[in-house]
């Protein structure tokens, strides 16, 4: 039995403004119509695998299973981390999960990589997953391209062979661009995919004998964790006190017996807007644009719109990368990639709210966005999904007007239950008591007029929330 192990809790910085830390890049659609974990889903997906464990964040609970049962996978049993510890911890959290099967192989596996070609992926599984059953911990490496040093790289003990488990020497961090070309012309190191396989039993004992301090704490958040509306939520107290550490240093530099499968078959992290440029595939003069964009005597560089209310224009570019959307714009030297990361850290610093929030925020219900806002006023577009309910709440600060739009909504002021359809408002009171729920079969949208003197979220007073939010 295959495991797929989803790590999906990481916020993709690098792939600033469209991936922020309240909707990060595995949930975006990046590459066409379904997102990159959506995509990871489907190719771990078939009669050798069994039904996928997600580790993921609180804030994202509900975008996973929403995003899986769209593609018609049902079974995904989702865990909260309660708290971001790296990959080690849960990693670790998932094998005592699946203790009870011992024999059962792993397959950890990023929510955010590309890969191209699914059925060498699969064959290069299959390598993998033989080779788990003499104790041998695998990875999946790829063979490099070019010099980066944007990767961590995978030294074997001898030229790669794509048919077997190929020994691997020493783990090697990101290096210079000197050492990277040293890398690729020795010949014998592959980039390290983190992508990885095992089995229950041998990955369990990799932490008892090489991060003895990380069982002790994941073993009592997995023992006293609780289910919450169909998730697992790993217990706060004891994963708190995990060390936060990645699963290379902690266990797969330190274990006897690793192994690299050579896959070459399309493989990115989209680890930055240049890998999403070269995994777009150029046109002849070096160019991608997406969404509402004009290029003209541009050459080497990617235009993206998020907003099709904002056209963007280039001119004359090279090499640059140039992404608008409706409360942000990036743009870089395409070269500089790798250092979107730092932008956002300078952003976070001066406390800029574009550094983590998304213009879209995402809710269990639906979603809302800020048309425009003043002083004392504020201006919602919210669409609330068939089935949605929001809180029964009351605000101290604020009234509010809602419009509806499109479709139709239950309204709840006080005792009052009415449905409120489209081109019809109804005027909320300040410190009443409300709700609104859609309970029709498709999206309903209105338009939240607020006035008061604090608009800000914290002023929500719940009673009662169907998705359990404190």
């Amino acid at each position: 039995m295959i495991v797929p192990v989803i790590l999906c809790g990481g916020s993709g910085t690098r792939l600033w403004p469209a991936s922020r830390k309240a909707y990060p890049k595995q949930f975006t659609n990046l590459l066409g119509d379904e997102s990159l974990y959506q995509m990871t889903l489907r190719r771990l997906t078939g009669p050798q695998f069994s039904a996928p464990l997600v580790m993921t964040g609180d804030e994202f609970r509900f975008m996973a299973t929403e995003q899986a049962a769209a593609i018609g996978l049902t079974d995904a049993r989702v865990v909260i981390e309660p708290d971001t510890r790296d990959t080690a911890p849960a990693i670790l959290a998932a094998a005592l999960l699946l203790k009870d099967t011992p024999d059962a192989v792993m397959l950890v596996a990023p929510s955010d990589h590309v890969i191209g070609d699914l059925a060498a992926f699969h064959r290069a599984l299959d390598v993998a997953v033989g080779a788990t059953q003499d104790g041998t911990m695998v990875t999946l490496g790829i063979p490099p391209t070019r010099a980066e040093t944007g990767y961590g790289y995978l030294e074997l003990t001898g030229p790669p062979d794509p048919e077997r488990p190929n020994l691997v020497r020493s783990f090697r961090e990101k290096p210079d661009r000197a050492t990277a070309e040293q890398m690729v012309t020795a010949g014998r190191y592959l980039w390290n995919g983190g992508i990885f396989a095992f089995t229950v039993r041998d990955v369990l004992a990799a932490f008892a004998d090489h991060a003895p301090d990380l069982v002790e704490p994941c073993t009592a958040a997995v023992a006293q964790g609780k289910e919450d509306l169909g998730f697992l939520r790993l217990a706060p107290g004891p994963y708190s006190e995990a060390r936060a550490i990645s699963f290379d240093y902690a266990i797969m530099e330190n274990v006897a017996r690793v192994a690299a499968v050579p896959f070459d078959g399309g493989w990115s992290d989209l680890g930055s807007w240049d890998a999403l440029w070269q995994a777009l595939e150029p046109d002849a003069d070096g160019m991608v644009t997406d969404g509402s964009v004009t290029a003209l005597d541009c050459s080497e560089s990617y235009l993206r719109s998020e907003d099709e209310n904002i056209h963007l224009v280039g001119l004359g570019l090279t090499n640059t990368v140039a992404v608008a959307m409706r409360d942000a714009v990036l743009v870089a030297d395409k070269s500089r990639a790798q250092d979107v990361k730092a932008i956002v850290a300078n952003l976070r610093a001066a406390k800029t709210a574009q550094a983590d929030d998304y213009p879209r925020f995402h809710r269990p219900w639906g979603w809302y966005e800020t048309l425009c806002a003043g002083g004392r006023f504020q201006v919602k577009r919210i669409k609330v999904k068939p089935g949605g309910v929001l809180s029964l709440q009351s605000h101290m600060h604020r009234s509010e007007h809602w419009i509806v739009v499109e479709g139709t909504a239950e309204v709840t002021i006080g005792d009052d239950v009415k449905l409120v359809t489209e081109n019809e408002s109804v005027y909320i009171p300040l410190g009443a008591k409300h709700r609104m729920a859609n309970r029709g079969h498709l999206p309903m949208y209105l338009i939240e007029v607020q006035t008061g003197s604090y608009l800000g979220e914290d002023d929500i007073t719940r009673y009662e929330d169907i998705y359990d939010r404190t």
